[in-house]
Protein backbone atom coordinates (compact mmCIF):
# COMPACT_ATOMS: atom_id res chain seq x y z
CA UNK A 1 0.00 0.00 0.00
CA UNK A 2 2.86 2.36 0.83
CA UNK A 3 4.58 1.55 -2.45
CA UNK A 4 1.42 2.39 -4.38
CA UNK A 5 0.96 5.72 -2.62
CA UNK A 6 4.62 6.69 -3.04
CA UNK A 7 4.68 6.05 -6.78
CA UNK A 8 3.06 9.38 -7.80
CA UNK A 9 5.50 11.29 -5.60
CA UNK A 10 8.46 9.44 -7.11
CA UNK A 11 7.18 10.13 -10.62
CA UNK A 12 6.71 13.82 -9.77
CA UNK A 13 10.29 14.10 -8.55
CA UNK A 14 11.69 12.30 -11.57
CA UNK A 15 9.60 14.44 -13.91
CA UNK A 16 10.68 17.68 -12.26
CA UNK A 17 14.35 16.66 -12.38
CA UNK A 18 14.07 15.76 -16.07
CA UNK A 19 12.34 19.08 -16.77
CA UNK A 20 15.00 21.19 -15.09
CA UNK A 21 17.88 19.22 -16.60
CA UNK A 22 16.48 19.42 -20.12
CA UNK A 23 17.67 22.98 -21.00
CA UNK A 24 21.14 22.18 -19.67
CA UNK A 25 21.41 19.03 -21.76
CA UNK A 26 20.00 20.77 -24.83
CA UNK A 27 22.85 23.26 -24.48
CA UNK A 28 25.39 20.46 -24.18
CA UNK A 29 25.15 16.63 -24.16
CA UNK A 30 22.51 15.99 -26.80
CA UNK A 31 22.04 12.30 -25.99
CA UNK A 32 21.01 13.17 -22.43
CA UNK A 33 18.40 15.63 -23.71
CA UNK A 34 16.92 12.76 -25.75
CA UNK A 35 16.68 10.71 -22.58
CA UNK A 36 15.09 13.55 -20.59
CA UNK A 37 12.46 14.01 -23.30
CA UNK A 38 11.68 10.30 -23.26
CA UNK A 39 11.43 10.35 -19.47
CA UNK A 40 8.92 13.21 -19.62
CA UNK A 41 6.84 11.62 -22.38
CA UNK A 42 6.63 8.21 -20.70
CA UNK A 43 6.33 9.83 -17.28
CA UNK A 44 3.27 11.81 -18.35
CA UNK A 45 1.51 8.60 -19.39
CA UNK A 46 2.50 6.84 -16.17
CA UNK A 47 1.50 9.79 -14.00
CA UNK A 48 -1.83 10.11 -15.82
CA UNK A 49 -2.55 6.50 -14.92
CA UNK A 50 -1.55 7.21 -11.30
CA UNK A 51 -3.97 9.97 -10.44
CA UNK A 52 -3.16 12.91 -12.70
CA UNK A 53 -5.91 11.93 -15.11
CA UNK A 54 -6.20 12.22 -18.88
CA UNK A 55 -7.84 15.62 -19.16
CA UNK A 56 -4.77 16.98 -20.96
CA UNK A 57 -5.51 14.68 -23.91
CA UNK A 58 -8.72 16.64 -24.57
CA UNK A 59 -6.92 19.95 -25.05
CA UNK A 60 -7.47 21.23 -28.62
CA UNK A 61 -3.77 21.48 -29.45
CA UNK A 62 -3.11 17.97 -28.14
CA UNK A 63 -5.93 16.48 -30.21
CA UNK A 64 -4.69 18.15 -33.38
CA UNK A 65 -1.10 17.12 -32.62
CA UNK A 66 -2.17 13.50 -32.20
CA UNK A 67 -4.08 13.64 -35.48
CA UNK A 68 -1.01 15.07 -37.23
CA UNK A 69 1.21 12.39 -35.67
CA UNK A 70 -1.24 9.63 -36.57
CA UNK A 71 -1.51 10.71 -40.20
CA UNK A 72 2.26 11.06 -40.58
CA UNK A 73 2.68 7.60 -39.04
CA UNK A 74 0.16 6.16 -41.50
CA UNK A 75 2.00 7.81 -44.41
CA UNK A 76 5.23 6.19 -43.18
CA UNK A 77 3.95 2.59 -43.15
CA UNK A 78 6.21 0.49 -45.42
CA UNK A 79 4.55 0.35 -48.80
CA UNK A 80 2.86 3.72 -48.27
CA UNK A 81 6.07 5.59 -47.46
CA UNK A 82 9.49 4.91 -48.96
CA UNK A 83 11.65 4.85 -45.83
CA UNK A 84 10.87 1.29 -44.76
CA UNK A 85 10.56 0.07 -41.20
CA UNK A 86 13.13 2.49 -39.82
CA UNK A 87 11.18 5.53 -41.03
CA UNK A 88 7.92 4.06 -39.70
CA UNK A 89 9.53 3.50 -36.29
CA UNK A 90 10.82 7.07 -36.21
CA UNK A 91 7.36 8.36 -37.15
CA UNK A 92 5.83 6.45 -34.24
CA UNK A 93 8.46 7.75 -31.81
CA UNK A 94 7.84 11.34 -32.92
CA UNK A 95 4.89 11.46 -30.50
CA UNK A 96 7.38 12.04 -27.69
CA UNK A 97 7.77 15.69 -28.76
CA UNK A 98 4.14 16.79 -28.22
CA UNK A 99 3.91 14.50 -25.18
CA UNK A 100 6.91 16.24 -23.66
CA UNK A 101 5.30 19.66 -24.16
CA UNK A 102 2.04 18.35 -22.67
CA UNK A 103 4.00 17.02 -19.68
CA UNK A 104 5.44 20.45 -18.96
CA UNK A 105 2.06 22.17 -19.30
CA UNK A 106 -0.04 19.74 -17.31
CA UNK A 107 2.33 18.05 -14.93
CA UNK A 108 5.83 19.23 -14.05
CA UNK A 109 5.36 23.01 -14.46
CA UNK A 110 1.87 23.36 -13.00
CA UNK A 111 3.25 25.03 -9.87
CA UNK A 112 4.76 28.50 -9.78
CA UNK A 113 8.07 27.55 -8.15
CA UNK A 114 9.21 25.13 -10.91
CA UNK A 115 8.19 27.72 -13.51
CA UNK A 116 10.37 30.27 -11.77
CA UNK A 117 13.30 27.84 -11.76
CA UNK A 118 12.76 27.11 -15.44
CA UNK A 119 12.68 30.82 -16.29
CA UNK A 120 16.02 31.27 -14.52
CA UNK A 121 17.51 28.29 -16.39
CA UNK A 122 16.35 29.55 -19.79
CA UNK A 123 17.73 33.03 -19.16
CA UNK A 124 20.96 31.45 -17.89
CA UNK A 125 21.32 29.36 -21.07
CA UNK A 126 20.67 32.48 -23.17
CA UNK A 127 23.35 34.45 -21.31
CA UNK A 128 25.81 31.55 -21.51
CA UNK A 129 25.51 31.21 -25.30
CA UNK A 130 25.71 34.99 -25.70
CA UNK A 131 28.83 35.15 -23.53
CA UNK A 132 30.54 32.45 -25.58
CA UNK A 133 29.80 34.36 -28.80
CA UNK A 134 31.11 37.60 -27.30
CA UNK A 135 34.29 35.98 -25.97
CA UNK A 136 34.97 34.35 -29.33
CA UNK A 137 34.39 37.66 -31.11
CA UNK A 138 36.87 39.49 -28.86
CA UNK A 139 39.58 36.86 -28.39
CA UNK A 140 39.11 34.61 -31.41
CA UNK A 141 38.40 31.56 -29.23
CA UNK A 142 35.47 30.54 -27.05
CA UNK A 143 35.82 29.46 -23.42
CA UNK A 144 36.68 25.92 -24.56
CA UNK A 145 39.51 27.13 -26.78
CA UNK A 146 37.57 26.53 -30.02
CA UNK A 147 38.40 29.12 -32.71
CA UNK A 148 36.04 30.78 -35.14
CA UNK A 149 34.71 28.58 -37.91
CA UNK A 150 37.04 28.44 -40.96
CA UNK A 151 34.79 30.87 -42.87
CA UNK A 152 35.16 33.41 -40.06
CA UNK A 153 31.73 33.04 -38.45
CA UNK A 154 31.34 32.67 -34.70
CA UNK A 155 30.35 29.33 -33.20
CA UNK A 156 29.54 30.29 -29.61
CA UNK A 157 30.06 27.31 -27.31
CA UNK A 158 30.19 24.83 -30.20
CA UNK A 159 32.66 23.68 -32.83
CA UNK A 160 30.28 24.59 -35.68
CA UNK A 161 28.14 27.73 -36.18
CA UNK A 162 24.90 26.40 -34.70
CA UNK A 163 24.49 28.70 -31.70
CA UNK A 164 22.47 31.40 -33.45
CA UNK A 165 19.31 29.36 -34.05
CA UNK A 166 18.57 28.40 -30.42
CA UNK A 167 19.77 31.81 -29.25
CA UNK A 168 17.26 33.56 -31.54
CA UNK A 169 14.47 31.72 -29.70
CA UNK A 170 15.90 32.09 -26.18
CA UNK A 171 16.62 35.80 -26.61
CA UNK A 172 12.98 36.78 -26.99
CA UNK A 173 11.58 35.63 -23.61
CA UNK A 174 14.84 36.62 -21.89
CA UNK A 175 14.68 40.09 -23.42
CA UNK A 176 11.04 40.47 -22.41
CA UNK A 177 11.81 39.43 -18.84
CA UNK A 178 14.51 42.10 -18.73
CA UNK A 179 12.19 44.72 -20.22
CA UNK A 180 9.48 43.91 -17.68
CA UNK A 181 12.02 44.34 -14.90
CA UNK A 182 13.15 47.68 -16.38
CA UNK A 183 9.56 48.89 -16.72
CA UNK A 184 9.00 48.29 -13.00
CA UNK A 185 12.32 49.19 -11.44
CA UNK A 186 14.11 51.69 -13.67
CA UNK A 187 11.58 54.51 -13.43
CA UNK A 188 12.43 57.35 -15.79
CA UNK A 189 15.46 55.45 -17.00
CA UNK A 190 13.37 52.54 -18.26
CA UNK A 191 13.71 53.68 -21.88
CA UNK A 192 17.51 53.57 -21.66
CA UNK A 193 17.49 50.25 -19.84
CA UNK A 194 15.15 48.63 -22.35
CA UNK A 195 17.02 50.15 -25.27
CA UNK A 196 20.29 48.79 -23.94
CA UNK A 197 18.79 45.33 -23.65
CA UNK A 198 17.24 45.43 -27.13
CA UNK A 199 20.39 46.79 -28.77
CA UNK A 200 22.49 44.22 -26.93
CA UNK A 201 20.25 41.41 -28.16
CA UNK A 202 20.51 42.62 -31.76
CA UNK A 203 24.29 43.09 -31.42
CA UNK A 204 24.77 39.50 -30.27
CA UNK A 205 22.77 38.19 -33.20
CA UNK A 206 24.74 40.38 -35.62
CA UNK A 207 27.95 38.90 -34.22
CA UNK A 208 26.51 35.38 -34.52
CA UNK A 209 26.34 36.09 -38.24
CA UNK A 210 23.55 33.70 -39.28
CA UNK A 211 21.06 35.24 -41.70
CA UNK A 212 17.82 33.45 -40.82
CA UNK A 213 18.24 33.57 -37.02
CA UNK A 214 19.07 37.28 -37.32
CA UNK A 215 15.96 37.97 -39.40
CA UNK A 216 13.78 35.91 -37.05
CA UNK A 217 15.14 37.78 -34.03
CA UNK A 218 14.21 41.11 -35.61
CA UNK A 219 10.75 39.75 -36.43
CA UNK A 220 10.35 38.50 -32.89
CA UNK A 221 11.41 41.82 -31.35
CA UNK A 222 8.93 43.63 -33.59
CA UNK A 223 6.16 41.27 -32.48
CA UNK A 224 7.09 41.70 -28.81
CA UNK A 225 7.05 45.48 -29.17
CA UNK A 226 3.66 45.32 -30.87
CA UNK A 227 2.22 43.34 -27.96
CA UNK A 228 4.10 45.11 -25.14
CA UNK A 229 3.64 48.85 -25.38
CA UNK A 230 6.42 49.93 -22.94
CA UNK A 231 9.01 48.27 -25.18
CA UNK A 232 8.10 50.06 -28.42
CA UNK A 233 10.52 53.00 -28.10
CA UNK A 234 13.35 50.58 -27.29
CA UNK A 235 12.52 48.50 -30.36
CA UNK A 236 12.78 51.61 -32.53
CA UNK A 237 16.14 52.39 -30.93
CA UNK A 238 17.38 48.88 -31.74
CA UNK A 239 16.18 49.26 -35.34
CA UNK A 240 18.04 52.56 -35.65
CA UNK A 241 21.21 50.96 -34.23
CA UNK A 242 21.10 47.97 -36.60
CA UNK A 243 23.02 49.58 -39.51
CA UNK A 244 25.73 50.75 -37.12
CA UNK A 245 25.99 47.28 -35.58
CA UNK A 246 26.31 45.66 -39.01
CA UNK A 247 29.07 48.09 -39.98
CA UNK A 248 30.89 47.36 -36.71
CA UNK A 249 30.62 43.65 -37.48
CA UNK A 250 32.50 44.31 -40.72
CA UNK A 251 35.41 45.46 -38.56
CA UNK A 252 35.30 43.02 -35.65
CA UNK A 253 33.79 39.95 -37.34
CA UNK A 254 34.17 40.08 -41.14
CA UNK A 255 32.82 36.53 -41.45
CA UNK A 256 29.58 37.57 -39.77
CA UNK A 257 29.28 40.58 -42.08
CA UNK A 258 29.90 38.42 -45.15
CA UNK A 259 27.13 36.02 -44.17
CA UNK A 260 24.65 38.68 -43.09
CA UNK A 261 25.08 41.07 -46.00
CA UNK A 262 27.09 39.78 -48.97
CA UNK A 263 25.92 36.17 -49.05
CA UNK A 264 22.35 37.13 -48.20
CA UNK A 265 22.28 39.67 -51.03
CA UNK A 266 23.60 37.13 -53.53
CA UNK A 267 21.15 34.39 -52.50
CA UNK A 268 18.15 36.70 -52.56
CA UNK A 269 19.08 38.03 -55.97
CA UNK A 270 19.43 34.49 -57.40
CA UNK A 271 17.17 32.52 -55.08
CA UNK A 272 15.89 30.10 -57.73
CA UNK A 273 19.45 28.92 -58.47
CA UNK A 274 20.66 29.03 -54.87
CA UNK A 275 20.93 25.88 -52.72
CA UNK A 276 17.81 26.92 -50.79
CA UNK A 277 15.91 27.50 -54.02
CA UNK A 278 16.99 24.08 -55.30
CA UNK A 279 15.77 22.41 -52.08
CA UNK A 280 12.46 24.27 -52.38
CA UNK A 281 12.13 23.12 -55.99
CA UNK A 282 12.92 19.49 -55.18
CA UNK A 283 10.43 19.42 -52.30
CA UNK A 284 7.62 20.76 -54.49
CA UNK A 285 8.43 18.30 -57.28
CA UNK A 286 8.37 15.41 -54.80
CA UNK A 287 5.10 16.62 -53.26
CA UNK A 288 3.48 17.01 -56.68
CA UNK A 289 4.21 13.35 -57.37
CA UNK A 290 2.68 12.22 -54.04
CA UNK A 291 0.09 14.86 -53.11
CA UNK A 292 -2.09 12.89 -50.68
CA UNK A 293 0.25 10.81 -48.53
CA UNK A 294 3.65 12.28 -49.27
CA UNK A 295 6.52 9.82 -49.03
CA UNK A 296 6.62 9.15 -45.30
CA UNK A 297 8.89 10.21 -42.47
CA UNK A 298 12.20 11.70 -43.63
CA UNK A 299 10.83 11.81 -47.17
CA UNK A 300 13.38 14.33 -48.39
CA UNK A 301 16.31 12.26 -47.15
CA UNK A 302 14.99 9.07 -48.76
CA UNK A 303 13.55 10.47 -51.99
CA UNK A 304 15.69 13.44 -52.97
CA UNK A 305 18.21 11.42 -55.02
CA UNK A 306 15.55 9.73 -57.14
CA UNK A 307 16.23 10.85 -60.76
CA UNK A 308 12.46 11.07 -61.35
CA UNK A 309 12.53 14.32 -59.41
CA UNK A 310 15.48 15.86 -61.27
CA UNK A 311 13.62 18.66 -63.02
CA UNK A 312 12.89 22.29 -62.31
CA UNK A 313 9.90 24.58 -62.08
CA UNK A 314 9.58 26.98 -65.00
CA UNK A 315 7.58 29.54 -63.01
CA UNK A 316 10.26 29.60 -60.31
CA UNK A 317 13.29 30.16 -62.57
CA UNK A 318 14.96 27.11 -61.05
CA UNK A 319 17.79 25.04 -62.47
CA UNK A 320 16.71 22.78 -65.37
CA UNK A 321 17.44 19.57 -63.45
CA UNK A 322 16.51 21.08 -60.10
CA UNK A 323 20.14 20.83 -59.04
CA UNK A 324 20.41 17.06 -59.51
CA UNK A 325 21.71 14.98 -56.64
CA UNK A 326 24.02 17.76 -55.48
CA UNK A 327 21.18 19.57 -53.70
CA UNK A 328 20.23 16.60 -51.52
CA UNK A 329 20.45 17.14 -47.78
CA UNK A 330 18.84 15.44 -44.80
CA UNK A 331 15.63 17.48 -44.69
CA UNK A 332 13.67 20.07 -46.64
CA UNK A 333 14.90 23.05 -44.54
CA UNK A 334 11.35 24.27 -43.96
CA UNK A 335 8.77 22.80 -41.60
CA UNK A 336 5.90 23.30 -44.02
CA UNK A 337 7.77 21.69 -46.90
CA UNK A 338 8.76 18.90 -44.52
CA UNK A 339 5.13 18.28 -43.58
CA UNK A 340 4.14 18.35 -47.25
CA UNK A 341 6.77 15.88 -48.43
CA UNK A 342 6.32 13.61 -45.42
CA UNK A 343 2.53 13.39 -45.39
CA UNK A 344 1.07 15.22 -48.37
CA UNK A 345 -1.54 17.96 -48.39
CA UNK A 346 -3.57 16.44 -45.49
CA UNK A 347 -0.42 16.37 -43.39
CA UNK A 348 0.37 19.97 -44.28
CA UNK A 349 -3.15 21.06 -43.31
CA UNK A 350 -2.90 19.21 -39.99
CA UNK A 351 0.52 20.71 -39.31
CA UNK A 352 -0.75 24.24 -39.97
CA UNK A 353 -3.75 23.56 -37.72
CA UNK A 354 -1.40 22.35 -34.98
CA UNK A 355 0.73 25.50 -35.18
CA UNK A 356 -2.39 27.69 -35.08
CA UNK A 357 -3.62 25.75 -32.04
CA UNK A 358 -0.28 26.28 -30.32
CA UNK A 359 -0.37 30.02 -30.93
CA UNK A 360 -4.00 30.26 -29.82
CA UNK A 361 -3.15 28.47 -26.55
CA UNK A 362 -0.05 30.64 -26.06
CA UNK A 363 -1.78 33.94 -26.79
CA UNK A 364 -0.54 36.34 -24.06
CA UNK A 365 -3.78 37.61 -22.57
CA UNK A 366 -3.70 40.03 -19.66
CA UNK A 367 -2.46 38.69 -16.36
CA UNK A 368 0.65 37.92 -14.35
CA UNK A 369 4.04 37.83 -16.08
CA UNK A 370 2.58 38.94 -19.38
CA UNK A 371 5.92 40.17 -20.76
CA UNK A 372 7.50 36.75 -20.19
CA UNK A 373 4.52 35.08 -21.87
CA UNK A 374 4.79 37.48 -24.82
CA UNK A 375 8.42 36.45 -25.26
CA UNK A 376 7.50 32.75 -25.23
CA UNK A 377 4.68 33.36 -27.70
CA UNK A 378 7.07 35.24 -30.00
CA UNK A 379 9.67 32.45 -29.77
CA UNK A 380 7.20 29.86 -31.08
CA UNK A 381 5.81 32.32 -33.63
CA UNK A 382 9.21 32.91 -35.23
CA UNK A 383 10.16 29.24 -34.95
CA UNK A 384 7.19 28.35 -37.15
CA UNK A 385 7.40 31.41 -39.41
CA UNK A 386 6.80 29.89 -42.85
CA UNK A 387 9.18 32.04 -44.93
CA UNK A 388 12.42 30.80 -43.44
CA UNK A 389 15.00 28.08 -43.66
CA UNK A 390 14.90 25.83 -40.61
CA UNK A 391 16.24 22.62 -39.19
CA UNK A 392 14.24 19.41 -39.05
CA UNK A 393 11.11 19.91 -36.93
CA UNK A 394 11.84 16.85 -34.79
CA UNK A 395 15.62 17.04 -34.64
CA UNK A 396 17.68 17.94 -31.60
CA UNK A 397 18.80 20.26 -30.29
CA UNK A 398 16.71 22.98 -31.98
CA UNK A 399 13.54 20.88 -32.11
CA UNK A 400 13.99 20.14 -28.43
CA UNK A 401 14.40 23.84 -27.63
CA UNK A 402 11.23 24.65 -29.55
CA UNK A 403 9.08 22.06 -27.80
CA UNK A 404 10.63 23.00 -24.46
CA UNK A 405 9.70 26.66 -24.98
CA UNK A 406 6.28 25.55 -26.19
CA UNK A 407 5.70 23.53 -23.01
CA UNK A 408 6.92 26.38 -20.80
CA UNK A 409 4.68 28.84 -22.63
CA UNK A 410 1.67 26.55 -22.36
CA UNK A 411 2.29 26.10 -18.63
CA UNK A 412 2.50 29.86 -18.14
CA UNK A 413 -0.68 30.42 -20.16
CA UNK A 414 -2.49 27.74 -18.17
CA UNK A 415 -1.38 29.35 -14.91
CA UNK A 416 -3.18 32.56 -15.89
CA UNK A 417 -6.39 30.64 -16.56
CA UNK A 418 -6.08 28.86 -13.19
CA UNK A 419 -3.72 31.13 -11.21
CA UNK A 420 -1.95 29.46 -8.27
CA UNK A 421 -0.33 31.44 -5.45
CA UNK A 422 2.56 33.23 -7.14
CA UNK A 423 6.07 32.53 -5.92
CA UNK A 424 7.73 34.92 -8.38
CA UNK A 425 9.79 37.55 -6.65
CA UNK A 426 8.95 40.20 -9.23
CA UNK A 427 5.17 40.40 -8.82
CA UNK A 428 3.62 42.58 -11.52
CA UNK A 429 2.67 46.10 -10.70
CA UNK A 430 0.52 46.65 -13.79
CA UNK A 431 -1.36 44.67 -16.39
CA UNK A 432 1.52 45.02 -18.85
CA UNK A 433 4.02 43.12 -16.68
Amino acid sequence: MKKTSSLPLALDRIGLAATLLLPLFLTHVRIMSEIMMDVLAVGLLARSACGLGWGWARLPWVRIALLWWGWQSFCSIPGVGIGGGNAFGQALLAVRFPLMAAALQNWTLRDAQPRQWMAALLVGCCLYISLQILVQAVFGYNLFGIPRFPDGTLTGPYAHPRAAAPLSRLLLPSLMLGCAWAARRAGRGSFFAMSGLAIGAVAIMVLAGQRIPMALTLLGIALCAFLYRPMRPAAWAAAAALPVLVLLARIFSPGSFRHLVLLAEHQLAHFGQSPYGAIFTRALVMARAHPMTGMGYDAFRHGCRDPRFFHGLSWFNSLPDGGGAAVCVQHAHNHYLQALTNSGLPGLVLFIAMVVAWLAALWPREGAHRAWRIGLFAAIFVHEWPIASSSDLLNLPLGGWAFLLLGVGLAEAASVRRPPPSLYADKPSSKND
